[in-house]
């Protein structure tokens, strides 16, 4: 089996849910578990929270893209911004580390998302973007 969707959503907050809930409906054929769901939709959200917080600084006029792949085995995902793009991935990665600490961001977004996925690829050019791709075994 394999299957796929592309979406193209506005950088608003208010976009996440929706789009964890129809990622959700796209592979609920596969049989997930709800563990296995709800930390496929922490990655979303910390990834697509990423996009509009770092690389677009909250503006709610840009685009964020999501492709969603799904097969026998896993489920993978690249999530783009054309944003503001990291400077330094190795550093952006470490626990704790935040460009927005007047926001009171907790730095673990990549943390996390790294210790839900099997995969992890961050890819980031400044002032072009930022892509991730990650995958989940079932």
């Amino acid at each position: 089996m394999y299957n796929e969707i592309r979406m193209r959503f506005i950088s608003k907050r208010g976009n996440i849910a929706i789009i964890r809930n129809a990622v959700s409906a796209f592979i609920i054929d596969s049989n997930p578990t709800i563990t296995f769901l709800n930390e496929l939709k922490t990655v979303i959200s910390e990834a697509i929270t990423n996009c509009i917080v770092h690389g677009y600084d909250n503006k709610e006029d840009q685009y964020v893209e999501m492709n969603v792949f799904v097969d026998d085995v896993k489920v993978a995902c690249d999530i783009i911004d054309y944003g503001k793009g990291i400077e330094d991935i190795a550093l952006a990665r470490e626990p704790l580390y935040s460009t927005k600490k007047e926001e009171e961001r907790s730095g673990l977004g990549f943390t996390i998302m790294e210790m839900f996925c099997d995969t992890f690829e961050v890819e980031s050019k400044v002032g072009e973007g930022t892509k991730l791709h990650f995958s989940k075994n079932w």
